[in-house]
């Protein structure tokens, strides 16, 4: 963890400090199934970790400590956005621009008395374009920041899509800004949660400057022909600029640690069409032993107490519905849409959910990628998956065009599975300090 702000050397000239955070969807209205993404799970009387009240303190105390210009957050929800982030007007971040569309959703906060919008903002795809610049100065400076949150899963041509239009657009505001050269001048942070290491085809797009069909990512090409970075060089991975020589690892620390779960989960480490692993479906058939009456079966009332055991109320969550449709559930109106159907689901009174049905939720728990709710559900039923440390991924990363200079990094450095009592999401933030460089 962070002990102090981030402390910059003494510099001559503008200065930028950025921080971006994805801070981790439930916030404090849009879904209830945080306490699930805590391993192991939290104790009764430790639930309140995983509340919002007690996360979004320390959101607030990490924002107050780094003490950044501009603040840029994935994964916020517009359904509660203006009472979830009130602290952050309360630290001084008056101004706001929230991305237009979608349940997770990029927001970019600044200081009003020290920031301005030097032009409207604009929403790519999953990116959210702001330019800023000095109120009240005759000469301008004009910095622009991508907040951007790739999308996930296995779509290496959209991440690809995605990152290009937004520097492309990120090009166009320069130009309107009337930026000199700006494929040599322009001064671009972009950041966020990019769902993908250093393997992945945006990464590379913006580190190598190019990206062409011949890159396969998750067993395809990203690109149907060649894409180049609309700047003259690629843009620089700023966490892996500074001297790290007196640290213990060279290498910039991992942005995703959580526990380690794939390889207890299914017989082949793959996001594509998992299958649940012999040990699981052991494990499954053990819990469901446990579970049933003393017919051997899951009723209605057995189902219940198991649903409430795993998600501490009834009526919610994939596992009710699912458990629904294995016991004979059938929506009276098939066409309307899934948003309208899943509030009609109920447990029929004379179902049975066999062992089948019973595995068969799991295994649509593992195709959605909820591994952690799977290993949640396991440990609260008795059963719990064995350790198997942490994974760790540089998923959360920061660059800047050659026109800037980082001249600070700040490192948050977690052991442990993340969100826990210190860290409010799975994901740990990243922050640095630009200056302008002396192109002369």
């Amino acid at each position: 963890l962070p002990r102090a702000p981030l402390v910059s050397p003494p510099i001559v000239g503008e200065q930028l400090t950025v921080l971006s955070y994805n801070i981790l969807l439930p916030n404090s209205s849009d879904g209830w199934w945080t306490f699930k993404m805590y391993n192991p799970p939290l104790a009764s009387d430790l639930q309140y970790q995983s509340s919002w009240d007690y996360r979004k303190d320390l959101l607030k105390e990490r924002i107050e400590l780094v003490d950044a210009d501009i603040v840029c957050f994935q994964e916020v929800s517009p359904d509660s956005f203006s009472s979830d982030f009130a602290f952050m007007s309360d630290l001084g971040y008056d101004g706001v621009e929230l991305f237009k569309k979608g349940r997770f959703r990029p927001a970019t906060f600044w200081k009003t008395s020290q920031w301005e919008l030097a032009i409207p903002a604009a929403h790519k795809d999953r990116c959210l374009l702001t330019a800023f610049r000095r109120p009240n100065k005759e000469q301008q400076d004009n910095w622009i920041v991508c907040n951007c949150h790739l999308q996930a899963g296995k779509q290496g041509p959209r991440r690809v899509r995605q990152t290009n239009e937004a520097v492309k657009g990120a090009m166009t505001m320069a130009r309107k800004l009337k930026v000199p050269k700006p494929e040599d001048q322009i001064k671009l942070i972009v950041c966020g949660d990019f769902n993908g290491g250093s393997e992945c085809g945006a990464v590379r797009f913006l580190e190598d400057g190019f990206i062409d069909e011949t890159f396969v990512e998750d067993g395809g090409p990203v690109s149907s022909n060649l894409k180049k970075l609309p700047l003259s060089q690629p843009m620089l991975d700023v966490p892996s600029s500074v001297d790290r020589s007196s640290c213990t690892d060279n290498a910039p620390p991992p942005t995703m640690v959580v526990s380690e779960l794939m390889a207890n989960l299914m017989e082949e480490a793959t996001y594509d069409d998992p299958i649940l692993s012999k040990s699981m479906f052991e494990r499954l058939e053990r819990i469901y032993k446990k579970l049933s009456n003393s017919d051997g079966v899951m009723t209605k009332q057995e189902v219940e107490q198991w649903l409430e055991t795993i998600n501490l109320k009834l009526n919610r969550g994939d596992e009710f519905r699912s458990a629904a449709k294995h016991m004979g559930w059938v929506d009276p109106n098939p066409e309307d849409p899934y948003q309208v159907q899943k509030y009609r689901v109920q447990i029929p009174d004379d179902g049975v959910l066999t062992l089948e049905g019973f595995t068969g939720v799991y295994q649509q728990e593992l195709s959605g990628g909820k591994f952690w709710g799977i290993a949640h559900d396991m440990a609260v039923l008795g059963d719990p998956l064995p350790d198997a440390g942490v994974f760790e991924a540089r998923y959360d990363r920061m660059y800047c065009s050659t026109a800037l200079e980082p001249v600070a990094v700040l490192d948050t450095v977690s052991k442990v599975s993340c969100p826990n009592s210190n860290e409010p999401s799975d994901h740990l933030p990243v922050a640095a300090t630009f200056k302008i460089k002396d192109l002369k």
